[in-house]
């Protein structure tokens, strides 16, 4: 029998919250593939390297689903990403399905038209700011509310929700109370059929009454409320932390504020920079093999579990030079941050426009922002699945 005892154990000690785990550099220096213990005390295999992060991230051998969800390896309690879920009869057709109907709600034309609200709504909330007095927290006066005022719009809930919901998505994000997560994504479900109910009555030009149209009416309602759950809380949640984490990160590089200030037009490639290191890899997607993958110098057997760090494949030197810096006029960006292949993210143009909505206008109206607590005095969100802050403290 192999003694395991040696493996690396999950997390890994990260002494600066902006940077990765000294221990991930050394494993992808290393070896693109490690066996690792996870959180949860079971073996997986964790890909640290780009190139074989990106194939893995195409490759229909892996799922979240597994044949024997029992005794399948966990990374944690959460529920939405430490264990395995959905049919594994079904995974893939199921998988194809839901994008076949979630996708023309996301497309190139829908998100062009969407992008002068957002930026308006931007100016809204800069507005707001200037009218406060010195210190505020940024967190809740933009980084917050904003994704979710968007996603509220583009999905047909009320903003007034949106503490009680946040409260959910919070909960549901949880890495160790299993209890509180359920309980919370089943109210949040509720929550939304309650919405998909009132819109088969009374449909509105948002993406929850589109759903309950398609297939001519067919879908239940509890299915569209599981699809409307799945897209509020990952609507919100992963662009409320790139805004904290690419505002810090600007604030903590002040040569790139200057050039951003100096260059307007850089939003685009500094976006895609913020996108490359907002995710510092102190978690990854957990995926199973359906079938043997040779891939990296090993064999991935059936049943085992598979972690794709895209945030240390983000800094993977092989790919991108200095990988450690933040550079907004890096051209070549092919970050990993919203995956790859089919399961690239739905809403990846969606928080594009957002983040570089608020990042074309936050530094210009306030070009003397700046950290109103030393930069070790911030909380980082350790204990749930997105990460990001409580809070940023600002002053200008």
């Amino acid at each position: 029998m192999t003694d395991t005892s040696s493996l690396p154990m999950m997390p890994f000690d990260q002494p600066e919250p902006l940077s990765i785990a000294p221990l991930l550099r050394v494993l992808q220096a290393d070896s693109p593939m490690t066996r690792v213990r996870t959180p949860a005390g079971d073996e997986a295999w964790l890909v640290t390297r780009h190139a074989e992060v990106k194939a893995l991230f195409s490759d229909r051998r892996l799922g979240r689903s597994h044949p024997d969800p029992k005794h399948a390896p966990r990374v944690s309690s959460n529920i939405l990403l430490g264990s395995p879920t959905g049919n594994y009869e079904t995974e893939p057709t199921d998988h194809a399905r839901m994008r076949a109907l979630l996708t023309p709600f996301f497309s190139a034309k829908r998100m062009a038209a969407l992008r002068p609200h957002v930026e308006a709504m931007v100016e809204q909330f800069l507005d707001a700011l200037a009218t406060r007095t010195p210190p505020v927290d940024l967190h809740e006066a933009l980084s917050f509310p904003l994704p979710v005022m968007v996603i509220c719009q583009l999905l047909g809930v009320p903003f007034a929700d949106r503490e009680q919901f946040h409260i959910w998505s919070t909960d549901i994000a949880d890495l160790h109370d299993h209890a509180r997560a359920r309980s919370s994504r089943k109210s949040l479900n509720a929550y939304m059929r309650g919405l998909v109910e009132r819109k088969r009555f009374q449909p509105e030009d948002d993406v929850l009454s589109g759903l309950c149209a398609v297939e001519n009416g067919s879908l239940s309602n509890e299915y569209i409320a599981e699809l409307g759950a799945g897209l509020l809380f990952a609507g919100h949640e992963t662009t409320v932390v790139r805004i904290d984490i690419g505002t810090l990160l600007f604030l903590t590089h002040p040569d790139q504020r200057q050039t951003l200030l100096s260059d307007p037009e850089l939003v685009v490639t500094a976006v895609e920079e913020i996108l490359r290191l907002s995710n510092t890899g102190a978690s990854a997607l957990l995926r199973y093999a359906r079938e043997a993958i040779e891939i990296g110098g090993v064999i991935i057997q059936p049943g085992e579990a598979v972690l794709l760090s895209s945030g240390a494949a983000n800094r993977d030197e092989r790919v991108f030079e200095e990988p450690d810096s933040f550079a907004i006029e890096r051209l070549l960006n092919p970050h990993l941050s919203f995956g790859y292949g089919s399961h690239f993210c739905i809403g990846a143009p969606l928080a594009r426009i957002e983040l570089q909505s608020v990042f074309a206008r936050l530094l210009s109206r306030f070009p003397t922002l700046r950290l109103a607590v030393p930069l070790e005095e911030l909380r980082f969100r350790n204990q749930v699945l997105t990460g990001g802050l409580f809070e940023l403290p600002v002053t200008w």
